[in-house]
């Protein structure tokens, strides 16, 4: 069956939320895409493409939570970590552990606000250990998940959706 619409969120949604909050009008332009069948058939889709040091989606993150609140019921949300480099598959894994362990919501906001408010970097084991602890998060079974086999098909997956849907640089899909 095809689906009635596919709505596609890019990281430049995030570095127009404050322009979209104001006037709904886009910042800048950005590159449309053409339906594409959906994971759940004939319900709406949406997708969010984001990385935990990215500033753009940091501050999308308020206007999504609030979306995400009164979202329609025939709307599927999936959020995707963005694979752009090396350099982007620890927060990636990060991400995708806290999934494994059904803990993002216990996380998800807390990481972002830990590197973008706080400005602590998570990007080693013993400062994410210690994130972990203060969130009440078993650090064993967390870094378990991390290195996981689950994880890396996951962590494959996010960069292969990634490439389909022609993300190359934050804030542009070429499609």
């Amino acid at each position: 069956m095809q689906p009635r619409i596919i709505l596609f969120l890019l990281l430049s949604i995030a570095a127009m939320g404050t322009a979209l909050a104001e006037d709904n009008s886009p910042a800048q332009p950005f590159d449309t895409i053409e339906p594409r069948p959906t994971s759940s058939g004939d319900r709406i889709e949406v997708i969010e493409f984001f990385w935990y040091g990215c500033p753009h989606c940091f501050d999308l993150e308020p206007y999504l939570t609030q979306w995400l609140a009164a979202k329609p019921e025939d709307v599927d949300f999936l959020r995707v970590p963005a694979v752009l480099g090396n350099s982007w598959i620890h927060y990636s894994r990060v991400y995708l552990a806290a999934e494994n362990l059904g803990v993002v919501d216990k996380l998800h906001a807390p990481l972002f606000n830990a590197i973008h408010e706080q400005r602590i970097p998570l990007n080693d084991k013993d400062k994410l250990g210690k994130f972990l602890k203060e969130h009440d998060i078993d650090q064993d079974k967390f870094f378990e998940a991390y290195a996981s086999p689950e994880v890396e098909r996951k962590l494959k997956n996010a960069y292969v959706l990634g490439q389909d849907y022609g993300l190359t640089e934050i804030g542009r899909a070429h499609v």
